[in-house]
């Protein structure tokens, strides 16, 4: 769904009802108390702060990303799985996601010998599982083939598959004589459907001044007439009321939908989706797993260090006719206490369109019930009932809960593992939806299905995937599923071997298929050691966040923000979570010394407003007004936007629009409580509630960041959200640690340097922050102690000269802690001075530094990677150049249409100021993907590859230096070539080192 202006009416809709939440229920009383009751494990306790640099060295698996593995069905050779979890793991990750995918297959696979569930499909699940429990790998299983959930054991008549509610309608005047067949349904049943049941008749007569070629046809809701039981089977006898007017006649008949998984056939018989709203279209999935998956083998390795979760995809139900389930009518009435069936006509659909109206109000109203109904269905007969079934495999169950009008954020609290996605999401709010829920459901991971790219097929770069995963960590993410790995080979494929996604519709599909067939694999260990300690780091401790913005509907993937605080407020250093009023309930948080759910999310702001999904009206759930009264009376800053003199419950029943009004008096009249009139005074209401981010700078800033806690650690993941503007300014960071000392963590490399200059303020640490665009970081506040808690007990600095070390300003470039001494650091020679934080100077000389050097002249050896014999072999050919400046292999002579790795050799004389206490940086410039660094013969650990400049420290020497520099590229130059007619529309990418490439030296001198 597009983000747009929130008053479109074609927004997604939902609500929350009056009754109690079934089959969990507000009895629950709390968080902890919700994991029991649906079966969930406990919130894991944060860990000790030893254990965040335990992993940042050498992270485990279990915080490693993960890929989708794409199998052409059960057309995969065990020999060459095993190969591929080896080459997984070899590279730095640490899971996959098995998935019957095969949408660019260009030949006929065999779904009865080898589809998905079949007895080849299991030996290869079982062969991944024994490889992967082998090597340390965690494999996940899809739910069923491709998506949504659906099993070959149903068929569009069985009460397991998916239902929808068609209609059929035909206009008659007043006083017109009806005598036959009842109306057809406006759509046209799906292949495979061969049944129908009448469920209702109607008749209504159109409002006044309203046309049968409306749409959608306004009606007269006080006139409804039921004639279902005047049918007679499929026919009709019926004359229009006299009176004036035209009459709608309406019939509705419930049947499957007929709907398959996406780019079948994946089985013989075909499958079926299943009903996600039913305890019978679960039983059919969970069924067929029993019977036809869950071998002795399998189920042992499940349960084993191998076994990971249960994954389904996002909810895209696809039906031209209205989205039913058989006990629709039922579930309704107990959900919101009414019968639905007068509010039938408003709540048909006709290829996706509304159909009729009782007036903008009254829909609205109807619909809000509709889709709050659906959520609940779905979490009790779906999600909550598959997550226990999960546990009892061993596994965890990992879902999208998004893709239908229903709340999105309270599904993320009842599952393990919720997750977004890179593609379908408009923007970060998209995922701070689902974080919300995570964090008050207690649970830890919130995954992506990360990076995928429409066009971006082997043109793709890792580059762009850590900038954009990057991003998504700071808004929730906290584990890559990276879209993804294809199987080597399948019937009818070229090379460089099977890929899922491309050729697309005869086109270039969607990116990407990482793995051995791309050059720049042979450098991602660099890549996938950033994911993993962003991840190590980001699954530590507790998720803390400023405010939690209360929406009355709690969707996914809608692309709406929160006013103010996506925007400016981000840009200000404020973070946000979205909850809904069901979210609320699930969970129960409390508040105290006014913190929201204080040992999770701890929001010390809540802010709410009218519903953005419709028009904002002003409508709120009496329980959910009482329920903030409660956490105003506790202390908890709310800010309120908008005209709430006449409030109005959700949905159809009216009857607690008294109390309603008068509890959301009492809560205006709370002195921790604010209102201001427009979005645009939200600033103003902040400032009248004393209320301030945990982290805050003076100017608008592309600075993001993500907040992980424990009672002696603070740590703050920090991304450059531009793709162009540096971040460079001062921010302050809050911490209740005492003396906590500034540590900055590099995630590509895992080393934990102090951060000498700073201030200690009111409530938290003032310091320079530094990011390239699209850049990286981690700053921890914990105790000076810490420094010797990363670099080991025998290494670091001493804490108690640590804590001496601390400088409020300076005017070298930088200053660093190295033993236990200060060193300034400087670009130039000349004499520095530093501020210790007890109002003394202390300064020092570099007396001499070398003069920058740009490296123009290089020999370059390309590995040109082409088709080889067999669909999945690469032949490599090799091209050899002197260089006298660097280019793009585009305007080098013979490279033009070349991918592979290219390695470049320069040789340069170094005098004085190179040696004694100095060193140099390497900044690359631009080079396209990732690249390698070896001086004078030694490897240089790897670097920040978005933000290629490399600390060379004492590595060069008085006299020759040899710097080489290895680049691996993406394929898309060679596709361009070997595919022109599915790659050749695709612009040649700017490949290799393109520099200027430079030598920055550096003096350093102790102060």
């Amino acid at each position: 769904m597009p983000a747009h202006d929130d008053t479109d009416a074609h927004r997604p809709r939902s609500g929350f009802s009056r009754r109690s939440f079934i089959g969990a229920g507000a009895a629950l009383g709390t968080t902890a108390a919700l994991q029991p009751a649906l079966g969930l494990p406990g919130a894991a306790a944060a860990p000790a702060e030893a254990d965040l640099t335990a992993g940042l060295a050498d992270p485990a698996r279990a915080v490693q990303a993960k890929f989708r593995w794409w199998w052409p069905h059960g057309m995969v050779e065990p020999a060459e799985i095993r190969r591929e979890i080896d080459q997984i793991a070899d590279a730095g990750f640490g899971g996959v996601e098995i998935s019957d995918v095969h949408h660019s297959v260009e030949q006929d696979l065999d779904p009865a010998g080898s589809g998905w569930g079949t007895e080849s499909w299991c030996t290869a699940l079982e062969a991944a599982l024994s490889r992967a429990e082998r090597r340390g790998v965690v494999v996940d299983v899809t739910i069923g083939p491709a998506w949504p959930a659906a099993v070959p054991t149903i068929t569009p008549q069985d009460d397991a598959a998916m239902r929808e509610l068609a209609h059929g309608a035909r206009f008659v005047d007043a006083g017109e004589q009806v005598d036959g067949p009842l109306p057809e349904p406006e759509v046209a049943p799906a292949d495979g459907v061969s049944e129908r049941s009448l469920f209702a008749v109607q008749a209504v007569r159109l409002a006044e001044g309203a046309s049968p070629g409306d749409s959608p046809c306004s009606l007269d809701p006080d006139t409804l007439v039921d004639l279902t039981s005047s049918a007679d089977g499929e026919r009709l006898s019926w004359t229009a009321p006299d009176g004036g007017g035209t009459w709608a006649l309406l019939a509705y008949w419930e049947r499957g939908s007929g709907q398959r998984p996406e780019a079948g056939p994946h089985t013989e018989p075909a499958s079926y989706v299943v009903d996600h709203f039913s305890r019978a279209g679960t039983r059919a999935v969970t069924g067929f797993w029993e019977e036809h998956i869950l071998t002795g083998g399998i189920r042992r390795l499940l349960k084993g260090p191998a076994g990971g979760a249960l994954f389904e995809d996002s909810i895209e139900m696809e039906t031209e006719a209205t989205l039913w389930t058989a006990r629709m009518p039922a579930a309704f009435e107990e959900h919101t206490g009414y019968d639905p069936l007068p509010y039938l006509p408003v709540l048909v659909r006709a290829h996706e369109d509304k159909v009729f109206s009782y007036g903008p109000d009254a829909d609205r109203r109807a619909i809000d019930d509709y889709n709050d109904v659906l959520s609940q269905l779905y979490i009790d007969h779906h999600a909550a009932a598959l997550t226990e079934w999960a546990h009892g495999l061993g596994l965890q169950y990992r879902i999208q809960p998004y893709g239908l009008e229903t709340d999105a954020a309270a599904k993320a609290a009842v599952v393990d593992i919720p997750e977004g996605e890179t593609l379908g999401f408009n923007n970060l709010d998209d995922f701070r939806s689902l974080a919300g829920g995570r964090d008050l459901g207690g649970n830890t991971v919130l995954s992506s299905e990360a990076g995928a790219v429409y066009g971006g097929s082997y043109s793709t770069t890792w580059k762009q995937t850590a900038r954009t995963i990057g991003r998504e960590y700071a808004a929730g993410v906290n584990q890559a599923v990276l879209h993804g790995f294809s199987y080597a080979d399948a019937p009818g494929a070229r090379w460089p071997g099977f890929a899922a996604f491309t050729p697309y519709s005869g086109g270039v599909g969607y990116s990407e298929s990482w793995g051995p067939r791309q050059p720049t694999w042979q450098h991602v260990d660099a890549v996938s050691g950033f994911f993993a300690r962003a991840q190590h780091t980001l699954q530590w401790g507790a998720s803390t966040v400023d405010v939690a913005f209360l929406r009355q509907k709690g969707y996914a993937g809608s692309g709406f923000g929160a006013a103010f605080f996506s925007d400016a407020g981000v840009r200000a250093g404020w973070t946000h979570q979205f909850v809904s009023p069901r979210l609320l309930e699930i969970t129960d948080p409390d508040v105290h010394d006014g913190v929201l759910a204080p040992d999770g999310p701890a929001y010390r702001l809540l802010v709410f407003e009218g519903d953005a999904f419709n028009g904002r009206v002003a409508t709120l759930p009496l329980e959910t007004a009482r329920r903030l009264l409660r956490y105003a009376r506790a202390g908890l800053r709310i800010l309120v936007v908008g005209d709430w003199s006449s409030p109005q419950p959700p949905g159809v029943d009216q009857s607690d629009s008294g109390e309603l009004g008068e509890t959301v008096r009492a809560l205006l009249d709370e002195p921790t409580v604010r209102r201001v009139a427009t979005r645009e005074d939200i600033p103003d209401g902040i400032a009248a509630l004393d209320a301030a981010p945990a982290v805050s700078y003076a100017q608008d800033s592309p600075l993001l960041h993500a907040r992980r806690r424990s009672r002696r650690l603070d740590a703050y993941y920090l991304t450059n959200g531009s793709d162009d503007t540096e971040v460079d300014h001062d921010a302050v960071f809050a911490t209740d640690v005492r003396h906590a000392y500034p540590f900055a963590v590099d995630l590509w490399t895992g080393a934990v340097s102090p951060i000498p200059v700073h201030t200690v303020e009111d409530g938290g640490i003032r310091l320079r922050v530094r990011l390239a665009p699209g850049a990286s970081t981690v700053i921890a506040l914990a105790r000076p102690q810490w420094a010797k808690d990363a670099a080991g007990a025998s290494e670091g600095t001493p804490p108690g000269q640590l804590r001496k070390l601390r400088f409020s300003e300076t005017d070298a470039d930088t200053v660093h802690v190295v033993g236990k001494s200060a060193k300034a650091r400087a670009a130039k020679a000349g004499t520095y001075t530093a501020t210790r934080a007890d109002g003394r100077s202390v300064s020092t000389t570099i007396a001499k530094v070398g003069e920058r050097r740009e490296l123009t002249r290089w020999h370059l050896e390309v590995e040109d990677w082409r088709p080889g014999d067999a669909t999945a072999e690469t032949a490599i050919r090799t091209h050899d150049l002197d260089l006298d400046g660097l280019a793009p292999w585009t305007e080098l002579d013979g490279l033009a249409d070349v991918s592979g790795i290219g390695r470049y050799t320069a040789t340069v004389e170094l005098g004085d100021g190179w040696t004694g206490g100095h060193g140099a940086y390497l900044d690359l410039g631009r080079v396209s993907d990732l690249y390698r660094v070896r001086v004078n013969g030694g490897a240089v650990p790897a670097g920040d590859q978005i933000a290629p400049v490399v600390d060379l420290g004492d590595r060069l020497k008085r006299g020759t230096n040899t710097v080489e520099v290895e680049v691996s590229t993406t394929l898309i130059n060679r596709m361009r070539a070997f595919r022109p007619d599915v790659y050749g529309d695709v612009p040649r990418q700017e490949q290799g080192l393109m520099g200027p490439v430079r030598l920055l030296p550096y003096g350093q001198a102790k102060l």
